[in-house]
């Protein structure tokens, strides 16, 4: 028994030191796969964690993600009283109660307080045109880092005893009003139903007057009425309204309540801290914030409030009213979650074809080995061993090799796995990855040394049955193929049809090993007429090693046309982010504010500018009276438009509109030529529409809107109109005129007027000076976007970055891998073709005819896979059309058009060719090398 033990351990040893090239070759394909199974997932977890928290910084900017709110009742005590430093220190407390270990993860980062609009009594504004004053008074720490005091003093938080409430207002609010620092405001507020009969009244005294900063946080974003007032029509009489807004201190909800005025809405901003493994703890969070008002409800909430009937409430010793809790994050989270999907799937496409590329190679491996052990197979099996011993041995060679190449390529993987991100290792892949390549071993080993049948009476009927074999090989990839695009196209990508870009180019390698061998008989025809044998002879090896050469026109096809395939979506994504920045600025530089104001002249100097205003207006049709509410008119000047983009669709059409006049009165009635939507433009007859407007001091007068044509899609998508549109609601009805209809039409506070920015030279086209160019001119409460920041935002989009990146690794892997199969087909089969060589030069032909006999056998080859591997790059992401949504990465007002990277395309097929007539040179070398007596013993 010993003896025969040491006999097997030396013949493993024997069979390991002969096979060793072979073994490495297997010990570099699980090393890669166990090593992708551990960083892998990490990388990708932490692209995730990346993009999750761009997005929710960008959202912040506009609103918290998470706040609490509720209204203190003042009126449960005697005097009406209030203690704001105690209600907004309990914010702590509120983050607390939130369930799970959510409030791990949340702080609060902020609190403040508003009231209603209250009237100002006195003193009044100078002017006829305002009907009435509105002041809202805000207590807002946030805002005192981007204000600057030009005349007194910011409110006190602590108003000395004795002395009003203090305000702090924007110069031009204070201009509006009539004020200067150190005048007294009367404000009449709202009455508390069932408290008071009349509305209460208080002084405030102005402190200071302040100018905004410009901001890059976006905190002027909703803000805008602290540093402009705006106005607009009254609701039930002839004017307008002047609405303002000031700051006040900490107590000066203290002084109001005692001056009989209803308690504030308080607001606490909640943080969530999305560091590290930001998805992970963003889905932690969303089911603690699910029920987080019903858990404040049940802590803090008992019985009701005898005046207003609410939920009464208990924060901080202070009774409130009913807790409000506004959750933007887990809104956020479903959105990303979408894109995220769609990421994946697209980053499952390149793992599927690696994975395949590395079974193939391990495949071709195996047969190689076996290939090199078939005497010492057939001899052992001559002795008597069985086939379960031969099995055995090359499993005994094979998986020590497998299972250390499995542990250094796990652990060099994990070593390089960035740590602390939602992402983890998959140890379950990586096993399955060893054991599959394992498992591969005694399978084929078996194929290889299993009992032969007995030959049959009839060898064409054998011939036969091998033939409808292959033909429903054949059927069943086709029939699967299909299917899987059909699925693919209709419910996107999952689990299992991920793999369908591997099936596509398995169908294109069949139909091409198909169309093999009746292209080279075309050949053979003409080669058969010519002169010399080589040529012939080529071709008729070519066509002989056709079905051999199948697994390596696989793996070329395969590793072709992923990379192809990555190429083509990079290259789409980058155009469609260029495209999308475009969009999202309309030009180098926009600028937007809140209401329909003018810019100031000059002020954007050293760059042309575009000024659209956007309002809403209800349309009555002229002819049948029907009315369209809620239209978007967007007025815009058709030579500064031409002036920003010359060439652009929309300028183009509205070339036509700069004849009409422009400084038609609105009481003229002249009609304003007018592009429309199709949706609006089905809705209207003939005649156009009209609107009812109300200009500052003037009686109503009428604006007639006469339809010229109907906007395209390419004018739609414009980038000229992105910064508009992107403030409508999809299917808002649009109608785009001349800016001589923004004459009568009073300002809107809930318009939007956008500033386009076009630097002159390279002096202006700097972020810094677009930046400074259009805060001068819509000042720097505005939101602006500059198109070189935005596109930089747009690519380092950690979901972008991470498509790109495991596109490239996928891609370099599934080369390597491919290089080795490659290399290991052509070792396998280089035996045949030495042969048939070695023959002809037996027979007088020359070293140059032998090389060209090389070339001619694999040329066949090359050309196959680089039509097959083009192919199928540029057929699968015409087939997944409607699965491939790239808009999300983009950006872009639609889905950006499938752009074929052809350089990219040319490179990698003068590649695969290069690669391939390098193997014909090296065998044509190595033949030229071997002595006569060497290929007249060749078999």
């Amino acid at each position: 028994m010993d003896a025969s033990a040491a006999v097997t351990r030396r013949l493993v040893r024997k069979e390991t030191r002969g096979d060793l090239p072979l073994l490495a070759c297997l010990a570099v394909v699980v090393l890669a796969l166990t090593a992708l199974c551990a960083w892998g997932p990490a990388f990708a977890g932490g692209q995730e964690d990346r993009a999750l928290r761009q997005r929710a910084d960008a959202t912040a900017a506009g609103a918290p993600l998470i706040s609490v709110s509720t209204t203190p009742e003042v009126f449960d005590t005697v005097p009406p009283a209030v203690h704001m430093a105690d209600l907004l220190g309990s914010g702590a407390t509120l983050a607390e109660r939130l369930g799970g270990t959510g409030a791990r993860h949340v702080t609060v980062t902020g609190s403040g307080y508003d009231y209603n609009d209250a009237s100002l009594v006195s003193p009044r504004p100078p002017g006829p045109a305002d009907t009435s004053t509105e002041l809202a008074v805000s207590h807002l720490p946030a805002a005192r880092a981007h204000l600057r005091y030009v005349s007194g003093h910011a409110p006190a938080d602590h108003t000395p005893l004795g002395t009003p409430p203090q305000v702090g207002l924007s110069e031009a609010t204070a201009r509006a009003l009539g004020v200067r620092a150190g005048s007294l405001l009367t404000l009449e507020f709202t009455k508390t139903l069932g408290v008071q009969s009349a509305p209460p009244r208080a002084r405030l005294l102005v402190s200071g007057l302040y100018r905004a900063k410009a901001a890059a946080d976006g905190f002027w974003a909703g803000q805008e009425t602290l540093d402009q007032p705006s106005r607009y029509p009254a609701e039930h009489s002839a004017g307008t309204v002047l609405a303002a807004r000031g700051l006040v201190g900490l107590d000066a909800a203290d002084l109001l309540a005692g001056a009989g005025v209803g308690g504030p809405r308080v607001t606490w901003q909640v943080r969530a801290d999305l560091t590290g493994a930001a998805l992970d703890k963003a889905r932690a969070l969303t089911g603690p914030l699910s029920h987080y008002s019903a858990d404040l409800s049940a802590d803090l909430c008992q019985g009701s409030d005898p005046i207003t009937g609410d939920l009464g409430c208990l924060v901080g010793g202070q009774a409130t009213g009913p807790l409000l809790v506004t959750d933007a994050l887990s809104p956020l989270l479903a959105d990303f979650t979408a894109q995220d999907q769609q990421a994946r799937g697209l980053a499952t496409f390149a793992v599927d074809a690696v994975a395949a590329v590395a079974l193939a190679t391990v495949t071709v491996a195996v047969r190689l080995l076996l290939r090199r052990r078939r005497a010492h197979l057939r001899l052992q099996r001559a002795r008597g061993a069985s086939t379960g011993r031969l099995v055995l041995l090359r499993c005994a060679v094979a998986w020590p090799v497998v299972l250390i190449a499995a542990l250094l390529g796990w652990a060099a993987g994990g070593a390089l796995a960035p740590t602390g991100t939602s992402g983890s290792p998959r140890p379950v892949t990586a096993a399955l990855a060893a054991a599959v390549v394992a498992l591969t071993v005694p399978l084929m080993t078996w194929l290889a040394v299993r009992e032969p049948r007995r030959p049959g009476r009839l060898r064409r009927s054998r011939r036969n049955l091998a033939a409808g074999r292959r033909v429903v090989l054949e059927l069943t990839v086709l029939v699967s193929t299909t299917a899987g695009v059909v699925a693919l196209r209709s419910q996107g990508p999952d689990g299992i049809l991920d793999a369908v870009p591997v099936l596509v180019a398995l169908t294109v390698v069949l139909v091409l090993l198909r169309m093999y061998p009746l292209v080279l008989r075309l050949v053979l025809r003409r080669t058969r007429r010519g002169r010399g044998a080589v040529g012939f002879v080529g071709a008729a090896r070519a066509a002989h090693d056709a079905p051999a050469t199948g697994l390596a026109l696989f793996v070329l096809v395969l590793t072709l046309g992923t990379a192809v395939f990555g190429g083509l979506v990079h290259r789409t994504i980058d155009d469609g982010l260029a495209t999308g920045a475009a969009w999202t600025t309309g030009a180098d530089a926009s600028a937007t504010v809140a209401g329909t104001v003018p810019s100031a002249p000059g002020a954007a100097s050293g760059a042309r500018t575009a000024l659209q205003h956007l309002y809403t207006l209800d349309l009555t049709g002229r002819t049948d009276g029907a009315v369209v509410s809620q239209v978007a008119v967007v007025t815009v000047d058709p030579r500064q438009l031409a002036a920003v983009a010359p060439k652009s669709p929309l300028t183009v059409a509205l070339r036509s509109l700069s004849a009409a006049p422009t400084g038609t009165r609105a009481g003229t009635n002249a009609p304003l030529p007018s592009l429309l939507s199709p949706g609006l433009r089905a809705r209207e007859r003939t005649g156009g529409f009209t609107a009812t407007v109300v200009p500052d001091g003037q009686r109503p007068a009428d604006l007639v809107f006469e339809p010229v044509g109907t906007l395209t899609a390419a004018q739609l998508r414009d980038p000229l109109l992105g910064p508009v549109t992107a403030r409508l609601a999809s299917g808002t009805p649009l109608l785009i005129t001349t800016a001589a209809a923004g004459q009568p039409i009073p300002p809107q506070p809930s318009g939007t007027t956008v500033l386009l920015l076009k630097s002159d030279g390279p002096g202006t086209a700097e972020p810094a000076a677009l930046r400074s160019a259009a805060a001068r001119a819509l000042g720097p409460s505005a939101r602006i976007q500059v198109r070189a920041e935005t596109l930089r935002a747009l690519r380092t989009d950690g979901l972008t970055q991470g498509i790109g990146t495991i596109y490239t690794v996928g891609s370099l892997l599934a080369a390597l891998s491919g290089l080795l199969a490659l290399v290991l087909e052509l070792t396998l089969t280089s035996h045949e073709r030495s042969r048939t060589t070695s023959f002809l030069r037996t027979l007088g032909l020359g070293a140059a005819e032998a090389g060209a006999l090389h070339f001619l056998q694999l040329l066949p080859l090359a050309v196959a896979s680089a039509v097959g591997g083009t192919l199928v790059g540029l057929l699968e992401p015409r087939l997944m059309a409607a699965t491939l949504d790239l808009q999300q990465f983009t950006g872009g007002p639609g889905q950006p058009a499938l752009r074929t990277d052809y350089a990219l395309t040319v490179a990698l097929v003068a590649g695969v060719t290069a690669l391939i007539m390098a193997a014909a040179v090296t065998e044509s070398v190595l033949a030229r090398r071997r002595g006569l007596g060497a290929v007249l013993r060749l078999p």
